[in-house]
């Protein structure tokens, strides 16, 4: 397992919290806040749009 650096959860209101990581090669995470075990990666650059997309209301359902 990599060494992963979480950054502090993001809540929406109502729902659940996801947490965004990183490790030292630039690989970045996502995971539900509490399930640091179970987590989605990808590029950096790919999560960040997706988390910007999230928080335009573009994706609110999956918060």
């Amino acid at each position: 397992m990599p060494k992963i650096t979480w950054e502090n959860p993001f809540c929406g209101a109502g729902n659940n919290c996801f947490r965004l990581g990183t490790d030292s090669e630039g690989n970045a995470y996502i995971t539900v806040s509490g399930q640091e075990d179970t987590y989605l990666t990808d590029t950096r650059e790919a999560l960040a749009t997706l988390i910007r997309d999230i928080k335009a209301g573009k994706a609110d359902h999956l918060l």
